[in-house]
């Protein structure tokens, strides 16, 4: 039963681990049921290439390569493993600046996805969950408090949802990773708290989801993204939410998922969403994908949730 809607491999992403084959057996191996595949979409300003990527020779050209290997790639793993695991095609956008889109924009008339996350790294064009010095650059570009670059990044966020309505909205607060207080109260900063408001009522008023991300438990904070209080505040406008654990190697895999049931549990999460591929189209950007609910109560009975799982921490 379990599932998850976001996921990377070291073959097509510099800061992962492992072939994305390997990741897919090693998904089948924990009893999965789906996979969604979301590598990187390609970056086309060579100022916003990530020094592994510089230093590995790659170029804005080999990005665009890169990806379009991925996706041929993702397509013949979801085929040849269609018995054992649905597999849903998709990718993870890097939205850096408003000409973003027409990369977006591009990428979906080129290729058949299922399925898309919309995620923000940057603020101000500069990575904000990379490492310490890029967040103080991008926090010192904003104003110099956290409260500042938080708001910053919800309006960019907002940009993003407008422009792309992704079906799957990813790590909504990744903004407080390398923040002075990761796990403080984002309800402190009613400047924050009402753009957070407004854009989780952005997204539920198309049909977006957000996801329950266990990448922030590997990365030392206490609960998955999104916060608590975000959750809830999500479910008072009726959103819906999907399971991932931003995996960047088989050691990620399935990584937090019992902590993150814990996490719903207490939170009032009663159901999740599971993308398949079936005769249902759910959005008709992407055909013959729809979403199945599944009870929190009964994923937290299944197998996999019943032994600790340990993964080493990663960048991403």
């Amino acid at each position: 039963m379990p599932f998850s809607h976001h996921s990377h491999s070291g073959q097509f992403c510099l800061h992962a681990n492992d072939d994305l084959e390997t990741i897919v057996k090693t998904a089948i191996s924990k009893g999965m049921e789906t996979l969604v595949l979301t590598e990187h979409m390609p970056r086309d300003q060579e100022t916003d290439l990530y020094p592994e990527e510089i230093e590995a020779g790659r170029s804005t050209d080999s990005l665009f390569e890169t990806f379009d290997d991925y996706y041929q790639e993702a397509k013949r793993l979801q085929s040849s493993y269609s018995l054992q695991i649905d597999i849903l095609v998709g990718m993870e956008t890097d939205w850096i600046r408003p000409a973003s889109e027409n990369i977006i924009g591009s990428l979906l008339a080129k290729y058949g996805f299922d399925t898309v996350v919309g995620s923000v790294h940057h603020v101000h064009g500069i990575p904000i969950d990379f490492d310490r010095t890029t967040y103080e650059r991008a926090r010192n570009v904003s104003g110099g408090t956290d409260e500042k670059l938080y708001t910053d990044y919800y309006d960019a966020q907002l940009k993003m949802l407008e422009a792309v309505r992704p079906p799957i909205v990813g790590h909504f607060d990744v903004i407080r990773l390398l923040s002075n207080d990761p796990d403080a109260s984002l309800k402190k900063h009613d400047v924050v708290w009402s753009r957070i408001s407004r854009n989780l009522s952005f997204i539920s008023s198309y049909g977006g989801m957000l996801e329950i991300n266990t990448a922030a438990l590997r990365k030392g904070m206490s609960e998955p993204y999104p916060q608590g209080e975000v959750c809830q505040e999500f479910l008072t406008m009726n959103g819906e939410f999907v399971l991932s654990d931003d995996s960047h190697g088989v050691g990620q895999v399935g990584f937090g998922f019992k902590r993150a049931v814990e996490c719903m549990e207490g939170i009032g999460i009663e159901t999740l969403t599971v993308l398949q591929r079936g005769p249902v189209t759910r959005d008709p950007r992407f055909p013959g994908v729809f979403g199945r609910a599944v009870l929190v109560k009964d994923l937290a009975k299944h197998a996999f949730f019943q032994t600790p799982r340990t993964a080493a921490s990663s960048r991403s």
